[in-house]
């Protein structure tokens, strides 16, 4: 019987969600996906029809996931209406989401082992790194930063936002660490500013 879309996407959302439990709990070395064809009551040929293999799957439950972070980001950001606030309150929400537990292991550890760490900075760049992008451009528009390579400032504090949360997912205090981090991250945004902000438009 031909399966409409609706089920067709029901059965792969299912997918997901099993999938992404079981690469949370297991790393993605330990994550059998005979397991994961099993629990979703699914034949190994169902999955297959919509996932080649394993790391396949795992490539769209990354994705999942960056997109998640980004809408955190979003959700972060817009719960101010200053500039400065919406750029801090968004790389704080990336920050925080990126090392939870449904998050870490699978965006910050196996991700870029898995597949790479240029196929994980492309797919970063879709996501978060294109939300920062475009509120720092927004930013340099209006006469908030100080004059400067928009490329290369985002890949800055990009990067350095990925490489905190790695710190964070490792830290045996977390919250005293995160306290810290966000101090760092306030002072390397006071250094940005443009002395003389110009009129918004």
């Amino acid at each position: 019987m031909r399966r409409t879309k609706a089920e067709t996407n029901e059965t792969i959302l299912k997918l997901l969600k099993v999938a992404r439990f079981h690469f949370t709990r297991y790393g993605y070395v330990g994550a059998a996906l005979e397991s994961i064809v099993q629990e979703t009551n699914l034949t190994r040929g169902a999955v297959y029809h919509h996932f080649r293999n394993k790391k396949e799957l795992f490539r769209a439950v990354l994705e999942d996931v960056m997109r998640e972070v980004a809408e955190k980001v979003e959700e972060g950001a817009s719960s101010s209406g200053e500039p400065w606030q919406q750029l801090y309150m968004g790389c704080r929400a990336f920050i925080i989401t990126a090392v939870e537990e449904q998050s870490r292991r699978i965006m910050l550890i196996d991700g870029p082992a898995i597949l790479g760490w240029g196929n994980w900075r492309e797919m970063d760049k879709n996501h978060s790194m294109r939300l920062l992008r475009a509120q720092l451009g927004d930013m340099q528009e209006q006469g908030y930063l100080r004059p400067m390579p928009l490329d290369a400032l985002t890949h800055f504090i990009s990067g350095g936002l990925n490489e905190i949360a790695l710190w964070l997912a490792n830290e045996p205090a977390p919250q005293s660490a995160l306290d810290e981090a966000m101090g760092s991250l306030a002072l390397l945004l006071e250094g940005m500013k443009q002395q003389t902000t110009l009129p918004s438009r």
